[in-house]
């Protein structure tokens, strides 16, 4: 037996989509699964496949794309490798929603294995996967520091109250992003990419938002932290996704910088 899955990076969040809104990107994990070897039970996406299936007497080859702790889903990905390799190898169907019931725990964050395993764009609630979409109305750029920043410790930044005029705000934009990724309107996704819920208090850990919210590169619909960050998203129109790619690459000579894609497949047996 030897099967080989592969699962997205993802972005999470998207301004005021904190915690349900997050989108699959063209960037990919993967896992080779075959007999004969000991697993490394400590292995995140070993943990997944045996939510699922027993992991006796298999070997496990993972193959890591996504940057790691720089908000692009990474331990998502792994995650859903091993959600999916355990669902093909015990011979069941690999729905998204049985995953990500399965998976939960180990993420934690439920939009962003939620994307993974189901692709395109999807709001999360309540455990249900709500995939609105095959992607969104605009190109995301990454922009990729060197610097890495833990989940927990983002989250901790968080204050456990906002002002009510922040909450009214980010209400608006979250209603404006749901519309927005439902219809593929890029005027009205240019105009949900804000948000005072969790951006401004994790922006310390994301100092690329404030430097680029300050002066737009040309063809910019706007930014966002990706997930916990420190990685931001660029989003550009796609007809001068090219011109702003350049652009951000020459401001942030530091930064790697990705031009990528959404992904409308989430995690799935390579072929």
């Amino acid at each position: 037996m030897r099967i080989s899955v592969h699962a997205p990076a993802t972005t999470a969040n998207i301004g005021a989509g904190f915690d349900c809104a997050a989108v699959a990107l063209d960037l990919w994990n993967e896992v080779v699964v075959s007999d004969g070897g000991t697993p490394d039970r400590t292995h995140l996406g070993v943990q997944a496949f045996e939510r699922i299936d027993p992991a006796d007497g298999l070997r496990f080859e993972f193959f890591d794309r996504i940057p790691r702790e720089r908000g692009l889903g990474s331990s998502a990905a792994v995650i859903a490798l091993g959600l999916v390799a355990a669902a093909h190898v015990a011979g069941r169907v690999p729905d998204p929603e049985w995953l990500l019931a399965e998976g939960a725990t180990l993420e934690g964050h439920a939009d962003n294995l939620a994307a993974a395993l189901a692709g395109g764009a999807c709001l999360t609630s309540a455990g249900r996967i709500h995939r609105v979409a095959d992607g969104v109305p605009a190109v995301p750029i990454a922009l990729v520091p060197e610097a890495t920043v833990a989940t927990a410790e983002a989250r901790a930044a968080l204050p456990e109250q906002v002002p009510l005029g922040d909450a009214v705000f980010t209400v608006g934009r979250a209603a404006l992003l749901g519309a927005a990724l439902a219809s593929g309107t890029e005027a009205v996704f240019e105009a949900s990419l804000d948000d005072r819920l969790h951006e401004p208090y994790r922006a310390v850990h994301a100092p690329l938002l404030a430097e680029v919210r300050q002066e737009l590169p040309t063809g910019a619909l706007g930014a966002t932290i990706s997930g916990s960050g420190p990685t931001v998203i660029v989003w550009a129109d796609p007809d001068r996704a090219q011109e702003c790619s350049v652009e951000l690459s020459n401001r942030f000579p530091d930064v790697e910088v990705l031009w990528l894609s959404t992904s409308s497949k989430g995690a799935e047996l390579v072929t």
